[in-house]
C-alpha cells in the first residue's frame, strides 16, 4: 500500500505534515476545502481507522502510525472547535513511490 502524507493547514495558519498508511485517504479528503473542524477530524477519523484496518488485513496488525495521527490530530484541532467561524483546509497530498 502506498503511504500518503497529506499537508494540513490549521485555523491559526500554522502548516503540518500528517500521515496515512494507505492512499484512500486522498478518497477522503478534498485540497482545497475548508473543513469545519469537527467534520475534518471525523473525516480523518474514519479515514484512517479504515486504512488501519486494511494494513491488519494485510499484515496481521493494524498500522500504530495511523493510529497515532488520529491522537495528533484531535490535539491539534482542540483549540479550534469551539470556533464556528474555523476552518481546516488539505493542502497537498505526497505520496510516497515504492523504489525499485
Amino acid at each position: 500500500m502506498p503511504e500518503v502524507r497529506f499537508r494540513v493547514r490549521w485555523p491559526d495558519q500554522r502548516e503540518s505534515l500528517c500521515y496515512s498508511p494507505s492512499s484512500t485517504i486522498k478518497d477522503a479528503l478534498k485540497l482545497q476545502h475548508p473543513y469545519r473542524v469537527d467534520a475534518f477530524v471525523e473525516c480523518c477519523t474514519a479515514a484512517l481507522e479504515h486504512a488501519s484496518e486494511r494494513v491488519a488485513r494485510k499484515y496481521g496488525m493494524g498500522c500504530g502510525q495511523a493510529l497515532a495521527q488520529i491522537d495528533r490530530i484531535r490535539r491539534e484541532a482542540q483549540p479550534f472547535v469551539t470556533d464556528p467561524q474555523a476552518r481546516i483546509v488539505v493542502e497537498s497530498f505526497e505520496e510516497d513511490v515504492p523504489h525499485v
